[in-house]
């Protein structure tokens, strides 16, 4: 789903709520927009690529960030913060983007949070080819018994969820009645999906997130991650209208 607003475009919404939605010194609502990183090398090569192993962007990558740095910049999109996971996949796609971001500090390095990385695959099989790990374990059953180590050595998928929850209950924390954009992975803005809008870890659903796309989710000013139902609100999934024009991958 392609929705071609400005990445604070929700402001709109905000000027003609009620008087207790608006965002105060005191505190407003919380904002949180989530970018994809950029088509990585480990994608391309078909590698299962956690932080050990990762690579960064392609060239391709690296363009589709860049257009998503000049989309922004002529919306003039503003945000009180800039994070980033601590991969190198992220950290390069947050690089590129930040000129563009209005009221982000112009500190020398971004603020990295290694609890909003992606699922870790463990040592052993962080590197080894998509096909290798087929041939070897079978093919990953994604939707199937959260506590089963689908990455032997790694993270299962609760192990995972809970890690993000911890994050994400820190980002609220850290960042209530504000605005925070955070440069991170498919399967966290999956897991983000589904803990903000209080649906089961796995099952139901398969989100496709795009390279570089923008999902954003706006909710209360407390520093919980869910306080009653319909709390959280997603307010745009998967706006890539940015990568008009760009091919859709690397050539394998």
């Amino acid at each position: 789903m392609v929705d071609p607003r400005p990445i604070d475009a929700d402001a709109d919404d905000r000027s003609q709520s009620s008087s207790a939605d608006r965002p105060t010194e005191s505190g407003g609502r919380t904002t949180i927009t989530l970018i994809r990183h950029g088509e990585s090398m480990v994608t391309v090569e078909r590698i299962i690529g956690g932080k050990r192993t990762c690579r960064g962007l392609t060239p391709l990558g690296r363009r589709q960030a860049e257009q998503l740095r000049d989309r922004l910049d002529r919306e003039g999109a503003e945000v009180d913060a800039l994070i980033t996971t601590d991969f190198p996949r992220a950290l390069e796609t947050a690089e590129i983007v930040r000129p563009a971001l209005v009221g982000v500090d112009a500190s020398p390095e971004i603020e990295q949070w290694p609890d909003l990385g992606e699922h870790d695959p463990g040592p052993e099989i962080d590197g080894m080819t998509f096909d290798a790990y087929v041939e070897r374990y079978g093919t990953p059953d994604w939707a199937g018994d959260r506590d089963i180590d689908i990455f032997p050595g790694g993270e299962t998928l609760r192990r995972f969820h809970e890690r993000v929850e911890r994050g994400l209950a820190a980002l609220c924390s850290e960042f209530a009645g504000r605005h925070v954009a955070v440069v991170c992975h498919g399967g966290v803005v999956d897991a983000v999906f589904r803990i903000l809008l209080g649906v089961p870890m796995a099952g139901g659903f398969e989100l496709r997130t795009l390279n570089t796309a923008i999902t954003s989710f706006s909710g209360p000013s407390s520093t919980a991650t869910s306080s009653a139902p319909g709390s959280w609100r997603l307010d745009r999934y998967n706006d890539a209208a940015h990568l008009v024009g760009l091919p859709a991958a690397t050539v394998r």
